[in-house]
This record gives C-alpha cells, structure tokens and sequence, in this order.
C-alpha cells in the first residue's frame, strides 16, 4: 500500500539491504509547515520565497555558524573521515555543507555500460512515465510540460525513464554526471523554493515543477541525449555548476553543487535508452526510496542488457 503523508519517512538502503527510518532535519518544523493550516499559510506566504532562503544562506555563511558543525556530525553520524577538508578547517557550516570528499570514498561503477547515480540521496525510479502509476504516492504525477517548460522535449521524453534523487540535509551535496558526454549549458527555470521533503511532496508532486531548477542536456554515445535538472528548495541558497560546457566530462566528474538546504536531480533518459537497476524499479514500485550514494549503479544502457 502507498504511504499516507502522515506515515514515517522510510527507505530500502542498498548497502545494508534493509528498510531504514529517515532522520529527517527539522521534522518537527516541516510537519508544522506542510501539516498544520497556519503553517501551510506562513509557508505560501514567506518561506518558499527566494528571499527567506537568501537570509537562512547569509546566515550559514557566517563564521559564527561554525559551533554548528559538530553537533551535526554526532546527530546524523556523518563521517568526517570522508572529508577532503577536518571539520576545524571549515570556515562556516555553508563551507561544510559543499564539502568535498576523498575520490576513494566515492567509487565510480566500473562497467563501462552502467551509469551511475548523481548524487548521494534517496532514489525512485520510474522506467516508463506513460505508465507510471505516481511518484511518492499512487495516481500522483507532475506534469512534463510544466517541469522542461519546453513542449518538444516533453513530447520526445513522454515515454522515457525517469529517476528522481533527493538530498537531505546530512547528505553530501555535490552532484555529478550519470555518465560520460558533452554537457549543454545550463538553462534557468525560474520558481518558488518550496520544500521538497516527501512530508511536502506526498501531499503535492507538483512542487517539482515549481520549484527553481537548472536543465542540463547531456549527450552521450552510449545513452542518447540525458537531461538533468537540479532543483531547488528552502534555505538552498544557490545551485552552483562547476562543469565548463560545451566540453567532454567523465563519468562520475562533478557537474556542481547546492548550497544549503534539501534539494534534488531529475535525470530523465530517452524511450528505451537504459534498463534501471532491479532494486530502484521494485522499491520505487512500492513507492519506496532506494538509498544508494554518487557513483553507484544506477542502471545500464539499453543495448547493453
């Protein structure tokens, strides 16, 4: 059966091969923003707006925001022997929170084949968008048009595979490339900065259409055209692309970075270019999250099954 909103935040993670309760940053807040009629209210009306996440970024970036960095670590377990960078070098926890990590911590699928999650988070994946039955929840979708704000695209996309990654706060927010090719430039779709923690996004799927993103097209040999979107939410002060385009990238090669706050990608494959992965199609089919890190596998090229 679907998950209700109310219901707790729970994931299949990969590497542990068990159903996993989400330690979800500012619960307590987010049920009250997406819950209660005064919070939704406060929420349309203030918090999603580029200004609120603007702030909450000015203030992450001051040295003082420091003394939150351990505290943090402890909570959520987070291992800081993965950092590039000790946790006392870090100059505010917005300096943390786009930390980077050791390459070895982060291997790339080595199957020339595969391709590969984008970022460290919680997955679903959807082979055919046609027949899809809902994201996150039974008989609900967004709409394609609204997300690419491009007609063409849509329609050439319609019946192709889609995975949607969310980052959580604790997660390590760079996101890279699903596989090797020539990245477009990156296009602006402006909008709001509402949450996208399945607490919100339950009760409204639209929200990823709504929301700010970034759309990259990707050409690849292997694959086709992939287009990635990286999207925005409260308190993600900016999606920054690190990548050059127009110039060959690895597979794997980071592509850019959120600055802080939840976020998300959605990577959208054409009609029969790439068969997903076994365990993301059975656990989205119970609209489950599937947790797995940047560099695993995320699924293969069609031609290669």
């Amino acid at each position: 059966m679907p998950p209700s909103p109310r219901q707790p935040l729970q994931f299949f993670h990969r590497d542990h091969g068990a159903v996993e309760t989400e330690a979800v940053y500012g619960e307590s807040w987010l049920r009250w923003a997406c819950e209660n009629p005064c919070g939704r209210l406060a929420t349309s009306i203030l918090v999603k707006r580029a200004c609120f996440s603007r702030l909450y970024g000015v203030l992450m970036d001051r040295p003082s925001s420091r003394r939150k960095i351990l505290p943090f670590l402890q909570r959520y377990q987070i291992d800081p022997a993965e950092f590039v960078k000790s946790p006392e070098e870090f100059h505010s926890f917005n300096d943390f929170f786009i930390r980077k990590l050791k390459p070895e911590c982060r291997p790339i699928h080595p199957d020339p084949a595969s391709l590969v999650f984008p970022a460290d988070g919680r997955h679903l994946g959807i082979p055919d968008l046609s027949q899809s039955d809902g994201i996150f929840v039974k008989g609900r979708n967004f709409d394609l048009d609204t997300l690419l704000r491009d007609p063409v695209l849509a329609r050439r996309y319609r019946e192709g595979s889609l995975v949607l990654s969310r980052l959580c706060p604790v997660d390590y927010h760079r996101f890279h490339f699903p596989a090797a090719g020539i990245p477009s430039a990156p296009r602006l779709l402006k909008g709001t900065l509402s949450s996208v923690n399945p607490i919100a996004l339950r009760r409204r799927i639209g929200i990823l259409t709504e929301n700010k993103r970034v759309l990259t097209r990707l050409k690849t040999e292997t694959a086709g055209e992939i287009l990635i979107l990286e999207i925005g939410a409260t308190n993600v002060g900016s999606i920054v692309q690190t990548c050059t385009p127009e110039n060959p990238v690895a597979k794997g090669e980071e592509k850019g970075y959120f600055q802080f706050g939840g976020s998300a990608i959605i990577t959208l494959f054409a009609p029969g270019a790439v068969t997903l992965a076994a365990d993301l199609i059975e656990n989205s089919a119970k609209h489950r999250e599937l947790y797995a890190r940047m560099g695993d596998r995320l699924g293969s090229v069609f031609s290669a099954q």
